[in-house]
């Protein structure tokens, strides 16, 4: 993203002065709720602007233009109660000229803004650039001040910069928190390039349903438009967009999700809460809606879901013979989730820890984890699963997995999956790995054509996963070295952890008959 105007620095070194410029006022994870929403609002001012510009062409004044689009608001997207001084000067200026009380300021300009647009309600109007902790300023007018003059330096207008810009400030913005090592480190943050490859394996086509039931700032459903954009190049005004829906559990995330979407006119639409525990998308009949294609990055192996969510689930997400993964994991809980809020054709891609495709596989007697991978395979749900390259995750040196699910494989497909070893297509980056634009293709390429090549990928039947348990882990199949092959050690402590945590469970059931029967202490 190394687009250039105004003072000729990168969008990146742009926003990283903005963040600089309020260094210590907060902890990392928090810069970015300040920064993000006076980006967007600052991108409001200059296309509003840009609007009024067209507008005074015609009418042969911004005063004139100004006073049109104040008696009709349907003449501009978003109306902005903002007149400047001098109507001459950027809409914006009315921010930047605040030099007292700057914070009450800012807060009361974003609500009034907000009021005037029922779209930005509850997004733009969110954070209190006045807030206190214990009497004293978050972040205090002298920081505010310097921040604002530090997005000052670029211009956000529609021949400016791409349309992506809070997209892309938003992850550029995790990974720098991340490579610092902040409390942001732990937040999932999906490499782009991940996302690239999932959307193009999709390939959605114009006018689909699209669902991220685990949405964070909205980046896997706006590769899925771009993804279909790009497919049909040349033909934009023609076809429908996407209809991209999304629920998100933090309202900070929430508020950047929507950022998104309306900073790419796209269709879309995000709800709040816990998909888990209480999906917002219900059809009429208050069941499940179901959609043409999901993409997801779930949090990996949450643990505070009890076998109890699962019983009570009235949606039929999880049915019989799959059902609890286990306490330790809900990747698979997510996966049925995700199978469930598909239609008869549909299709999914969710990245998953690497743990998910083999735990189990292998022990002496039954695991709940594996007895939900086997329900998936014996019902010929899994089209094919990639294995990722290491430390390509900011919160992990894990590999990761991508599991591509569809309900109507062609036959030529069906009882077989498609395994992708590409553990070895990266390049080594400061301070993660990434997927260079060749690697994205080919991983791409391989995926839609079902293509076996050596030490990449192969087709495995079913009864050759059924052979080795059920475990699905392409590490297991394709071998990548001339030498002789191990496992990641990774895969192995995950294996073992659920074992000894398996075990642990098993005696504490039978310690709890064993008391009920009055045998032992």
């Amino acid at each position: 993203m190394a687009n250039n105007n105004g003072n000729g620095k990168s969008l990146e070194s742009w926003i990283w002065d903005a963040a600089c410029s309020i260094r210590g006022a907060k902890d990392a994870p928090k810069y970015k709720d300040f920064i993000l929403p006076l980006i967007f609002t600052k991108r409001l001012c200059d296309v509003f602007d840009d609007e009024v510009n067209r507008i005074a062409g015609e009418v042969g004044s911004r005063l004139k233009a100004f006073q049109l689009v104040k008696a009709d608001h349907k003449l501009v997207r978003f109306f902005l109660p903002l007149l400047p001084d001098d109507p001459e000067q950027p809409v914006w200026s009315v921010i930047r000229k605040l030099s007292d009380k700057i914070g009450e300021g800012v807060t009361t300009t974003m609500r009034a803004i907000a009021k005037e647009n029922p779209l930005l309600q509850g997004i733009i109007d969110r954070v209190d650039f006045n807030a206190t902790t214990h009497g004293q300023r978050d972040l205090d007018d002298d920081r505010l001040s310097n921040l604002i003059e530090a997005i000052s330096t670029k211009r956000l207008g529609l021949d400016d910069v791409e349309a992506d810009i809070i997209g892309k400030s938003y992850e550029y913005l995790i990974r720098k928190f991340a490579e610092g090592g902040g409390q942001s480190a732990g937040e999932f943050y999906t490499p782009p390039e991940v996302g690239t490859i999932m959307s193009r394996v999709l390939q959605p086509e114009p006018g689909m349903e699209i669902y991220d039931p685990t949405c964070g700032s909205g980046g896997l459903l706006v590769k899925c438009e771009f993804a279909m954009e790009e497919i049909t190049k040349g033909k934009q005004r023609s076809v429908a967009p996407l209809k991209l829906f999304g629920q998100e559990f933090t309202p900070e995330t929430w508020a950047m999700a929507n950022m998104n979407m309306i900073i790419h006119d796209m269709e879309g639409q995000i709800e709040i809460g816990d998909t888990f525990k209480n999906p917002k998308f219900r059809n009429r009949q208050g069941k499940l809606r179901t959609f043409d294609c999901v993409v997801a990055n779930p949090m990996w192996n949450q643990d505070w879901f009890i076998e109890a969510d699962y019983d009570n689930d009235e949606l039929d997400r999880f049915p019989a013979g799959a059902g609890f993964p286990g306490k330790s994991s809900a990747d698979w809980g997510w996966v049925q989730h995700i199978h469930a809020s598909l239609n008869a054709t549909g299709r999914a891609a969710v990245v998953l820890d690497t743990g998910a495709a083999s735990r189990g596989s292998g022990n002496a007697g039954t695991n709940k984890e594996k007895s939900v991978r086997q329900w998936f395979v014996d019902h010929d749900l899994i089209e094919a699963v990639l294995y990722l390259p290491e430390n390509l995750f900011y919160n992990t040196t894990a590999p990761g997995i991508v599991l591509f699910l569809n309900k109507a494989k062609a036959k030529e497909r069906e009882r077989r999956v498609l395994l992708v070893n590409a553990s070895q297509i990266y390049a080594k980056g400061d301070p993660k790995n990434f997927i260079p634009d060749e690697g994205i293709q080919h991983i791409a390429e391989t995926l839609t054509g079902w293509k076996e090549e050596e030490k990449l990928s192969r087709i495995v039947e079913h009864a050759e996963l059924k052979k080795n348990d059920y475990n699905i882990s392409p590490s297991r199949y394709i071998h990548t070295s001339d030498a002789e092959t191990y496992r990641p050690i990774a895969e192995i402590v995950e294996e073992l952890n659920a074992i000894e945590l398996e075990a642990r469970e098993t005696d504490e059931a039978l310690r709890s008959i064993l008391k009920q029967l009055g045998v032992g202490g």
